[in-house]
Protein backbone atom coordinates (compact mmCIF):
# COMPACT_ATOMS: atom_id res chain seq x y z
CA UNK A 1 0.00 0.00 0.00
CA UNK A 2 1.46 3.32 -0.92
CA UNK A 3 2.10 5.59 1.77
CA UNK A 4 -0.11 8.76 1.85
CA UNK A 5 2.08 12.29 2.44
CA UNK A 6 0.52 15.43 3.92
CA UNK A 7 2.20 18.72 3.49
CA UNK A 8 1.85 21.11 5.75
CA UNK A 9 2.10 24.87 4.93
CA UNK A 10 3.99 27.56 6.59
CA UNK A 11 5.35 30.98 6.71
CA UNK A 12 4.02 34.95 6.36
CA UNK A 13 2.32 34.50 9.69
CA UNK A 14 0.95 30.86 10.22
CA UNK A 15 1.34 30.03 13.84
CA UNK A 16 -1.00 26.33 13.61
CA UNK A 17 1.57 24.47 11.29
CA UNK A 18 2.99 22.10 14.29
CA UNK A 19 -0.68 20.91 15.66
CA UNK A 20 -2.30 20.21 12.17
CA UNK A 21 1.05 18.55 11.57
CA UNK A 22 0.15 16.52 14.48
CA UNK A 23 -3.40 16.13 13.48
CA UNK A 24 -2.22 14.41 10.42
CA UNK A 25 0.23 11.93 12.01
CA UNK A 26 -2.70 10.99 14.67
CA UNK A 27 -4.80 10.59 11.65
CA UNK A 28 -2.50 8.02 10.29
CA UNK A 29 -0.65 9.63 7.49
CA UNK A 30 2.96 8.05 7.13
CA UNK A 31 4.49 11.06 6.03
CA UNK A 32 4.34 14.80 7.77
CA UNK A 33 6.33 17.60 6.37
CA UNK A 34 5.84 21.02 7.58
CA UNK A 35 6.88 23.01 4.49
CA UNK A 36 7.36 26.86 4.32
CA UNK A 37 5.88 28.26 1.28
CA UNK A 38 8.79 29.74 -0.03
CA UNK A 39 10.46 26.45 -0.61
CA UNK A 40 7.18 25.99 -3.40
CA UNK A 41 7.98 29.38 -4.59
CA UNK A 42 11.92 28.36 -5.72
CA UNK A 43 10.88 25.57 -7.19
CA UNK A 44 12.57 23.42 -3.70
CA UNK A 45 9.57 21.03 -3.17
CA UNK A 46 6.80 20.22 -5.40
CA UNK A 47 3.62 19.71 -4.34
CA UNK A 48 2.16 17.04 -6.38
CA UNK A 49 5.14 15.10 -4.55
CA UNK A 50 1.94 14.78 -1.60
CA UNK A 51 -1.32 13.25 -1.60
CA UNK A 52 -3.27 15.80 1.39
CA UNK A 53 -2.56 19.90 1.44
CA UNK A 54 -2.92 21.09 4.97
CA UNK A 55 -3.20 25.25 5.04
CA UNK A 56 -3.36 26.39 8.84
CA UNK A 57 -4.73 29.05 10.63
CA UNK A 58 -2.47 32.23 11.92
CA UNK A 59 -2.23 35.65 10.72
CA UNK A 60 -0.97 35.51 7.20
CA UNK A 61 0.83 38.56 6.31
CA UNK A 62 -0.81 40.48 9.80
CA UNK A 63 -4.22 40.04 7.89
CA UNK A 64 -2.99 44.11 6.66
CA UNK A 65 -5.18 43.62 3.17
CA UNK A 66 -8.13 41.36 4.94
CA UNK A 67 -7.67 37.96 6.41
CA UNK A 68 -5.29 35.93 3.63
CA UNK A 69 -6.10 38.79 1.02
CA UNK A 70 -2.00 38.95 0.16
CA UNK A 71 -1.13 35.20 0.40
CA UNK A 72 -4.41 34.65 -1.97
CA UNK A 73 -2.52 36.94 -4.02
CA UNK A 74 1.31 35.29 -3.66
CA UNK A 75 -0.26 32.13 -4.87
CA UNK A 76 -2.41 33.55 -7.58
CA UNK A 77 0.44 34.95 -9.27
CA UNK A 78 3.54 34.73 -8.06
CA UNK A 79 5.15 32.19 -10.65
CA UNK A 80 7.48 29.53 -9.14
CA UNK A 81 10.78 29.83 -9.93
CA UNK A 82 11.70 28.56 -13.40
CA UNK A 83 8.56 27.86 -14.37
CA UNK A 84 5.69 29.63 -15.86
CA UNK A 85 3.54 28.14 -13.44
CA UNK A 86 2.02 29.86 -10.61
CA UNK A 87 1.16 27.92 -7.22
CA UNK A 88 -2.73 28.39 -8.31
CA UNK A 89 -2.14 26.29 -11.06
CA UNK A 90 0.28 23.44 -8.80
CA UNK A 91 -3.16 22.94 -6.86
CA UNK A 92 -5.48 22.85 -9.60
CA UNK A 93 -2.95 19.78 -11.15
CA UNK A 94 -3.46 18.56 -7.41
CA UNK A 95 -6.75 18.85 -7.24
CA UNK A 96 -7.29 16.87 -10.68
CA UNK A 97 -5.27 14.11 -9.52
CA UNK A 98 -8.04 13.21 -6.90
CA UNK A 99 -6.18 14.54 -3.66
CA UNK A 100 -7.24 16.49 -0.74
CA UNK A 101 -7.14 19.83 0.17
CA UNK A 102 -7.91 20.91 3.65
CA UNK A 103 -7.96 24.41 5.04
CA UNK A 104 -8.85 26.12 8.62
CA UNK A 105 -9.36 29.49 10.10
CA UNK A 106 -7.03 31.19 7.72
CA UNK A 107 -6.34 28.43 5.75
CA UNK A 108 -10.02 28.64 5.00
CA UNK A 109 -10.18 32.09 4.18
CA UNK A 110 -7.63 31.37 1.63
CA UNK A 111 -9.49 29.01 -0.33
CA UNK A 112 -12.33 31.31 -0.14
CA UNK A 113 -10.22 33.87 -1.52
CA UNK A 114 -8.42 32.06 -4.27
CA UNK A 115 -12.01 31.26 -5.51
CA UNK A 116 -11.56 27.06 -4.57
CA UNK A 117 -14.64 27.41 -2.10
CA UNK A 118 -17.20 26.70 -2.80
CA UNK A 119 -16.27 26.36 -6.45
CA UNK A 120 -19.55 26.68 -7.72
CA UNK A 121 -18.44 28.13 -11.02
CA UNK A 122 -16.02 25.75 -12.03
CA UNK A 123 -14.13 28.46 -14.41
CA UNK A 124 -11.09 28.95 -14.78
CA UNK A 125 -9.69 30.89 -13.44
CA UNK A 126 -11.78 30.76 -10.93
CA UNK A 127 -13.34 33.51 -8.84
CA UNK A 128 -14.35 34.73 -5.47
CA UNK A 129 -18.01 34.51 -4.65
CA UNK A 130 -18.48 33.82 -1.26
CA UNK A 131 -16.49 36.01 1.52
CA UNK A 132 -15.41 35.23 5.46
CA UNK A 133 -15.78 39.09 6.72
CA UNK A 134 -15.99 40.68 10.28
CA UNK A 135 -17.71 39.37 12.90
CA UNK A 136 -20.72 41.12 14.02
CA UNK A 137 -19.15 41.49 17.51
CA UNK A 138 -16.58 43.40 16.02
CA UNK A 139 -14.30 42.12 18.40
CA UNK A 140 -11.79 38.69 17.88
CA UNK A 141 -13.49 35.78 19.13
CA UNK A 142 -11.99 33.21 21.27
CA UNK A 143 -14.43 30.44 21.97
CA UNK A 144 -15.98 26.73 22.08
CA UNK A 145 -18.83 26.37 19.85
CA UNK A 146 -20.96 22.94 18.92
CA UNK A 147 -21.12 22.12 15.15
CA UNK A 148 -24.15 20.32 13.09
CA UNK A 149 -22.64 18.62 9.97
CA UNK A 150 -24.74 18.16 7.27
CA UNK A 151 -25.22 14.90 6.60
CA UNK A 152 -25.66 15.16 2.60
CA UNK A 153 -22.34 16.94 2.36
CA UNK A 154 -20.08 15.31 -0.31
CA UNK A 155 -17.51 16.15 2.32
CA UNK A 156 -14.69 13.25 2.74
CA UNK A 157 -13.39 15.37 5.75
CA UNK A 158 -16.61 14.69 8.06
CA UNK A 159 -17.57 10.93 6.93
CA UNK A 160 -19.64 9.84 10.43
CA UNK A 161 -20.22 12.67 12.13
CA UNK A 162 -22.77 14.41 13.42
CA UNK A 163 -22.03 17.03 16.14
CA UNK A 164 -18.74 18.49 17.02
CA UNK A 165 -17.00 20.55 19.92
CA UNK A 166 -14.41 23.25 18.37
CA UNK A 167 -12.77 26.34 19.66
CA UNK A 168 -12.87 29.21 16.89
CA UNK A 169 -10.33 32.16 17.21
CA UNK A 170 -11.11 34.59 14.68
CA UNK A 171 -11.92 38.48 14.14
CA UNK A 172 -13.04 37.32 10.65
CA UNK A 173 -15.45 34.64 10.12
CA UNK A 174 -18.82 36.07 9.19
CA UNK A 175 -19.65 33.84 6.03
CA UNK A 176 -21.19 35.88 3.34
CA UNK A 177 -22.40 34.80 -0.09
CA UNK A 178 -21.91 37.80 -2.72
CA UNK A 179 -25.64 37.02 -3.98
CA UNK A 180 -28.52 34.90 -2.67
CA UNK A 181 -28.15 32.82 -6.06
CA UNK A 182 -24.74 31.52 -4.63
CA UNK A 183 -26.25 30.81 -1.28
CA UNK A 184 -29.00 28.75 -3.09
CA UNK A 185 -26.25 26.84 -4.93
CA UNK A 186 -24.50 26.42 -2.06
CA UNK A 187 -27.48 25.04 -0.21
CA UNK A 188 -28.41 22.56 -3.18
CA UNK A 189 -25.48 21.05 -3.45
CA UNK A 190 -25.14 20.68 0.37
CA UNK A 191 -21.56 22.30 0.22
CA UNK A 192 -22.37 23.94 3.37
CA UNK A 193 -20.72 20.76 5.45
CA UNK A 194 -21.17 22.35 9.11
CA UNK A 195 -23.14 25.11 11.12
CA UNK A 196 -22.69 26.32 14.12
CA UNK A 197 -26.07 25.51 16.11
CA UNK A 198 -27.65 25.51 19.51
CA UNK A 199 -26.29 22.82 21.81
CA UNK A 200 -29.79 21.88 23.58
CA UNK A 201 -31.89 22.04 20.50
CA UNK A 202 -29.06 20.80 17.88
CA UNK A 203 -30.37 22.98 14.88
CA UNK A 204 -28.07 25.77 13.47
CA UNK A 205 -28.78 29.40 15.36
CA UNK A 206 -27.95 32.96 14.77
CA UNK A 207 -27.76 33.91 18.14
CA UNK A 208 -23.87 35.01 19.60
CA UNK A 209 -22.63 33.77 20.78
CA UNK A 210 -23.36 30.81 19.97
CA UNK A 211 -23.04 31.58 16.47
CA UNK A 212 -19.64 33.60 17.33
CA UNK A 213 -19.02 35.61 14.04
CA UNK A 214 -23.20 36.04 12.97
CA UNK A 215 -22.42 33.95 9.78
CA UNK A 216 -25.33 33.79 7.31
CA UNK A 217 -27.05 30.39 7.82
CA UNK A 218 -24.97 29.88 10.21
CA UNK A 219 -22.61 28.17 7.39
CA UNK A 220 -18.97 27.49 9.42
CA UNK A 221 -17.61 25.03 7.10
CA UNK A 222 -18.03 24.84 2.82
CA UNK A 223 -16.50 21.90 0.59
CA UNK A 224 -16.28 22.04 -2.86
CA UNK A 225 -18.53 19.49 -5.70
CA UNK A 226 -16.28 16.64 -5.11
CA UNK A 227 -16.05 17.32 -1.56
CA UNK A 228 -12.35 17.14 -1.63
CA UNK A 229 -11.58 21.00 -0.89
CA UNK A 230 -12.77 21.47 2.60
CA UNK A 231 -12.23 24.70 5.03
CA UNK A 232 -13.42 25.46 8.68
CA UNK A 233 -13.40 28.30 10.53
CA UNK A 234 -13.05 25.92 14.11
CA UNK A 235 -10.34 24.54 14.67
CA UNK A 236 -9.73 21.01 14.66
CA UNK A 237 -6.36 20.47 15.27
CA UNK A 238 -6.89 22.77 18.81
CA UNK A 239 -8.85 19.76 19.57
CA UNK A 240 -6.62 16.35 19.73
CA UNK A 241 -6.08 15.47 22.92
CA UNK A 242 -9.12 14.97 26.09
CA UNK A 243 -6.67 17.73 27.74
CA UNK A 244 -7.47 19.99 25.05
CA UNK A 245 -10.98 20.43 26.29
CA UNK A 246 -11.99 23.25 28.46
CA UNK A 247 -13.61 20.56 30.83
CA UNK A 248 -11.55 17.61 30.43
CA UNK A 249 -11.01 17.60 34.64
CA UNK A 250 -15.15 17.42 35.23
CA UNK A 251 -16.20 15.24 31.99
CA UNK A 252 -15.22 12.02 30.87
CA UNK A 253 -13.73 12.31 27.47
CA UNK A 254 -11.78 10.02 24.72
CA UNK A 255 -8.48 10.46 25.19
CA UNK A 256 -8.43 11.36 21.30
CA UNK A 257 -9.99 15.03 20.74
CA UNK A 258 -12.75 15.05 18.27
CA UNK A 259 -10.77 17.08 15.69
CA UNK A 260 -8.65 14.08 15.04
CA UNK A 261 -11.82 12.34 13.16
CA UNK A 262 -10.79 15.16 10.48
CA UNK A 263 -7.29 14.00 9.64
CA UNK A 264 -8.42 10.35 10.16
CA UNK A 265 -11.18 10.27 7.51
CA UNK A 266 -8.63 12.07 4.91
CA UNK A 267 -6.14 9.43 5.43
CA UNK A 268 -9.08 7.16 5.08
CA UNK A 269 -10.05 8.25 1.81
CA UNK A 270 -6.39 8.49 0.25
CA UNK A 271 -5.99 4.65 1.31
CA UNK A 272 -9.65 3.27 0.61
CA UNK A 273 -11.66 5.85 -1.27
Amino acid sequence: MRPVRAIVLTGNGTNCEMEMAYGCRLGGADVVDIVHVSWLLEGEVSLLDYDFLNLPGGFLDGDDMGAARASANRFKYRKIKGTNRVLLDEIFRFIEKGKLVFGVCNGFQLLVKMGLLPGVGGEKPVSQVVTLSHNDSGKFEDRWVTLKVNPLSPCVFTRGMKYVYLPVRHGEGKFFPESNTVLDVIKRRNLDVMAYCDPETGEPTSLYPLNPNGSIEAIAALCDGTGRIFGMMPHPEAFLHRTNHPRWTRENLQERGEGVKFFSNAVDYLRNG
